[in-house]
């Protein structure tokens, strides 16, 4: 007898939920649109909790963020959520709002459609799980770059007609008051900027410079405490010589909005004699010499001397340091040696100085130095003539900025057709990368002509600041001034045989004698 086979019933599996989430967002931070926000995650929380056979996996919504940005805080909260397989489902109102970039979004969604993950516009009724959905969100997505370079050219065309007209400018400066279509100083706040100037050129460093006005009755902008970088934005802020200088950055690209300074890429915008100056232009560039010679030996310059970081070791190379000796009685008195004087079996033989004699050694040098000041000025002036004509760099810029944008349009054509499936991924790839390598090759040469272009302009607010120092000279100053030594030289050396051998900025080497 043969046997009985039965086949085993199991009871039906309960279907399984599918774990949905919307993304909302809206591009400004205004009290409406933040009521749209919160209007649309009410309604996502309800529309997904009322479906039948989708669980609830949250609503991220971000505030005040464009599409064409990747600082979305949410945003990037979802897709980490989705990499740890916490959703199975994303709706969002359109493909704005998900992102105007059309690369971004589409590799945002085959990563999420890798990992099983579909999402659903709504305004254009596309499910990405469906067939055609990636082919016409590859379409749809392009039109919403469009939008957002359009809104992006627009936006710049506003900002640059109110270059032209000489209208942009910060009312909240400190020294300033606007009134009536007009901005007047304001004298209290005005003394404080002239003081961190005049401190500035005196050797002071932006941080002492604050610690000073901390301890002091000076003005602020809005009664707060001084900081170091407050400081260093007012030094560097030409807005205090009585003119405008407009668009000192531009947004680099409308998709990833990133702000860089403007040296010749753009349109600059001059206007002279826009209100009152508070700091003569001359000083304000002495302050931009002295600043970019700081930063060019990366020492610090917060001490009180004038000397700090400027006297060196002939013997070792060391940087001398002031020393204190006989610190606790009437014999005290401040020195400088060399810091490593004694750091090794067999001691430099530099001799130590004392600042009177750093002083008055740099008096006779100066001297000597403008032995025929007329010569001396119309070297000066000749060189500033010429490192500030970079025509010929202007128009290398703008050649190979013009051939960048050609190339960048055709890297994103390129993209756009390998989305599309019109070409094979062989020949997407030999293209993009034939492409990128020209783009990378033309890059290389724009940063060498920018970083060109700025060597000149340094070299030349260098030997203005030296033309401003010498000009305001009558006659041989016979005292230390510091401002002439800031301004003039770059170090001094000093030799075991007591040579000090000072190094002027535009080149000469003048020797002393202790």
């Amino acid at each position: 007898m043969g046997r009985k086979v039965q086949k085993v019933k199991f009871p039906a599996a309960a279907p399984k939920q599918k774990r949905v989430a919307a993304y909302a967002r809206v591009s400004c931070g205004k009290d409406a649109m933040l009521h749209s926000l919160a209007s649309q995650v009410d309604y996502y929380s309800n529309y997904i909790c009322r479906h039948p056979g989708w669980e609830y996996a949250g609503v991220y919504a971000d505030e005040a963020k464009t599409g064409t940005k990747d600082g979305r805080e949410q945003f990037r909260r979802l897709l980490t959520d989705c990499r740890s397989g916490k959703i199975d489902h994303i709706i969002t109102k359109s493909i704005s709002r998900l992102a105007r970039n059309t690369v971004t979004l589409l590799e945002t969604v085959r990563e999420l459609k890798s990992l099983g993950i579909s999402i659903y516009f709504e305004e254009q009724n596309i499910d990405t799980a469906t067939s055609d959905g990636e082919l016409m969100l590859s379409i749809l997505a392009s039109y919403a770059q469009e939008e957002s370079l359009s809104n992006s050219e627009n936006m710049k065309w506003r900002i640059h007609s109110n270059f032209q007209n000489g209208l942009a400018w910060n009312p909240t400066l400190l020294g300033y008051r606007y009134n009536h279509g007009s901005y007047t100083i304001e004298p209290k706040e005005a003394e404080t900027v002239r003081l961190i100037f005049d401190s500035y050129l005196e050797g002071m460093g932006a941080t002492a410079i604050a610690k000073m006005l901390n301890e002091s009755t000076a003005v602020s902008r809005f009664g707060n405490g001084w900081g170091q970088r407050s400081i260093m934005q007012i030094l560097q802020n030409y807005t205090y010589t009585g003119n405008l200088l407009l668009q000192k950055k531009y947004t680099m690209d409308f998709l990833i909005k990133t702000m860089k300074v403007n040296e010749g890429e753009v349109p600059q915008y001059y206007v002279e004699d826009s209100h009152p100056a508070i700091i003569k232009p001359v000083e304000w560039e002495a302050v931009q010499v002295e600043m970019e010679q700081r930063r060019s030996k990366g020492r610090r310059h917060d001490c009180g001397s004038p000397f700090s970081g400027k006297i060196f070791c002939g013997d070792c190379g060391s940087v001398y340091g002031s020393k204190t000796w006989h610190s606790t009685d009437k014999y005290r008195r401040v020195i400088w040696q060399c810091n490593h004087k004694y750091d090794s079996g067999e001691k430099c033989g530099t001799p130590h100085l004392r600042e009177e004699d750093l002083k008055d050694l740099f008096v006779q040098a100066l001297g000597q130095y403008m032995d025929d000041p007329e010569d001396r000025l119309e070297g000066l002036q000749y060189v500033q003539r010429t490192m500030t004509d970079t025509t010929f760099i202007d128009a290398d810029l703008e050649e190979a900025g013009q051939k960048m944008e050609l190339l960048s349009g055709m890297i994103r054509n390129c993209i756009m057709l390998n989305a599309s499936a019109t070409v094979t991924e062989r020949e997407y790839l030999q293209q993009y990368e034939e492409l990128t390598r020209q783009y990378e090759d033309l890059k290389v040469k724009y940063e060498a002509l920018q970083d060109r272009r700025k060597q000149m302009n340094e070299t030349a607010i260098i030997f203005g600041g030296m033309l401003f120092e010498l000009r305001e000279l009558d006659e041989i100053s016979v005292t230390f001034k510091e401002s002439l030594w800031h301004t003039l030289v770059d170090h001094a050396t000093v030799y075991a045989d007591e040579r000090i051998v000072f190094h002027f900025k535009d080149g000469p080497e003048i020797t002393t004698m202790l």
